[in-house]
């Protein structure tokens, strides 16, 4: 007879308490492993998730979405995909994104928009550098993004807008899928200022008959249009070398529309980019694989125009301003917004009280006011940032006098 036939029911129980004991441990320490892995491999995403925040609640009757702030720790993978070359397209943006961002549980849209917006620098009176934008369009859920300095990289501040990574516009983020997309917000950036003091912005150009993308094909390696813009505000430490970086890479515009930029820095130089076809006009410019860079500096701008000559500061909306690019009897889209704001910074010679007189010129174009021809029903947010003092002015929705819409921040803080 064996020795375990000779076990008592009281030592044939011990035993059993023990075998389960040892599984508990055995999957305890499973369990543990699993965690430690998966916290290994996502612990700046559940970081940068449980950053989140709904600061500001969406209102349907006044067209404001809802505004959420979040802090990204980390690199979110933007050293690999320079390092990669980059994309040339959307499809390859979302499946960067998808591959790295949300290990491929998600899947994301890049959708297309018509983007009416302006901006411009001024001097506040203490001698400050400030730059001015804003954005204009439909309702639509907005994410400000922190992200911090890392190695060879600045921190910086800048605004996304969450319906380009395929999040509904008529809700707020529901639950932890809808969070995790918002994880792309560092990739689609429409406007910011990093810690040198660089600031940039992207604008609808409205090129060619049936506005064609631009889409360079040279040696090159690529970039879309808003990774363009994280690239300078990651790596520019001012006007000159955002300049330095768009130029090194081939333009691929997102969402099959054209786009141009404005950069400045607290040095008060500021630059508009665009890329036109040599000697090409607006019914003339529909090939976007020939376009180039043209570059116009705010203080080599008098082949522009005398008011542009004639100005230290710098002023931007929805058209080309190279020289005869529009026909004589053709009206650039806003162009009316434009001289508006030329009137209003010109009254003063560029210089503002302060940060709210600059946002006073941005109400003054405000989509909800202004004469609104172009289907873009509000400004989602008008901003104001000192390149000084690297401080922010962000106001969601036109609610220039609500206290609850207005958020004040300063980098590093």
């Amino acid at each position: 007879m064996s020795e375990t036939t000779n076990l008592t029911p009281k030592k044939k129980m011990k035993l059993w308490k023990k075998l389960i004991l040892a599984i508990v441990a055995i999957m305890i320490a499973f369990i543990i492993v699993v965690l430690a892995i998966f916290f290994g491999v996502w612990h700046d995403e559940i970081a940068n998730v449980r950053s989140m925040e709904h600061v500001r609640e969406r209102n349907a009757e006044h067209l404001d979405g809802s505004v959420y702030q979040m802090n990204a720790q980390g690199g979110f993978y933007f050293d690999e995909f320079i390092a990669q070359g980059g994309v040339s397209s959307d499809s390859e943006l979302i499946g960067f994104i998808t591959d790295h961002i949300t290990r491929g549980v998600i899947d994301m849209g890049i959708s297309e928009s018509e983007i009416a917006c302006a901006s411009f620098t001024a001097q506040t009176e203490e001698g400050d550098t400030i730059w001015a934008r804003n954005y204009d369009f439909k309702k639509t859920n907005v994410m400000i993004v922190f992200t911090e300095a890392t190695e060879g990289r600045h921190a910086s501040v800048s605004t996304a807008d969450l319906q380009f990574l395929g999040l509904d516009t008529e809700s707020d983020m529901n639950g932890l899928m809808d969070k995790i997309t918002a994880l792309a917000s560092p990739f689609v950036p429409l406007d910011g200022m990093n810690d040198a003091g660089v600031s940039c912005g992207i604008y609808m150009s409205y090129q060619g008959e049936e506005t064609i993308a631009t889409n360079q094909d040279t040696e090159k390696p690529d970039i879309t249009s808003t990774t363009l813009l994280r690239l300078i505000l990651d790596y520019a430490d001012s006007v000159e070398e955002a300049v330095e970086l768009a130029q090194q890479y081939d333009l691929h515009d997102s969402a099959q529309t054209s786009y141009h930029y404005m950069v400045a820095d607290s040095t008060g130089k500021s630059a508009i980019l665009e890329w036109v076809a040599v000697g090409g006009t607006d019914v003339t410019d529909n090939d976007g694989s020939s376009r180039q860079l043209v570059v116009t500096y705010n203080d080599d701008d008098a082949h522009i125009g005398e008011a542009e000559g004639a100005s230290d500061y710098q002023w931007i909306t929805n058209f080309i301003i190279q020289p005869d690019y529009y026909a004589e009897d053709v009206t650039p889209p806003g162009f009316d917004r434009y001289e508006k704001i030329y009137e209003d910074l010109s009254a003063t010679n560029g210089v503002v009280v302060d940060e709210w007189a600059a946002m006073d010129i941005l109400s003054n174009v405000g989509r909800r006011t202004w004469n609104n021809d172009d289907g873009n029903g509000c400004t989602v947010h008008s901003v104001v940032y000192n390149l000084t003092d690297k401080t922010v002015l962000w106001v969601s929705n036109e609610n220039y006098d609500d206290e609850t819409a207005i958020f004040e921040f300063k980098l590093g803080e």
